[in-house]
């Protein structure tokens, strides 16, 4: 006689106990639930954020002649600065004046500059800085920004 084969264990289903699949689905919702916790909140109807609070501000941007002058030093080396500035126009509704000025501001301070001053992204960094300061100044704080768009030392 011939020993029968070994039985094999019966195959398990795609299921599972209704306990194991409580287990799976619980350990899913403290998962998401995690994923919510660490999300930003949202602005709600009973909780809006500053920002939607603040009405919105309109801007322009207008685009000043370029300006091409010799540095300070060395003398015989030359920069080329295109910019506009950024602003109100509830502000300031004719900016062609303000931008005249400003182009004579900027003209006078980049003859003072050193090569020295304008090298690496801090120089850079700087002389945006001083020339939103300057169109801030020469407008009377309406200009918000001085954008360069292009600049060239030669």
């Amino acid at each position: 006689m011939a020993n029968p084969a070994p039985a094999r264990p019966a195959a398990r289903g795609f299921g599972g106990t209704l306990s194991e699949v409580t287990i799976v689905v619980l350990i899913g919702a403290a998962i998401g639930a995690a994923f919510e916790a660490a999300r930003p909140a949202t602005a709600t109807a009973a909780n809006p954020s500053p920002a939607a609070a603040r009405p919105a501000e309109t801007s322009a941007i207008y685009d000043l002649p370029p300006i091409v002058t010799n540095l300070g030093a060395p003398q015989d080396t030359w920069i080329r600065l295109e910019g506009s500035i950024v602003f109100d126009p509830r502000l300031m509704p004719h900016p062609e004046k303000a931008a005249a000025e400003l182009g004579d501001d900027i003209l006078a301070y980049l003859r003072t500059l050193t090569l020295k001053q304008l090298e690496g992204p801090i120089g850079l960094e700087n002389l945006r800085q001083d020339l939103s300061e300057r169109a801030a100044t020469r407008t009377g704080g309406v200009a918000r920004q001085f954008v360069i768009r292009t600049l060239v030392v030669q």
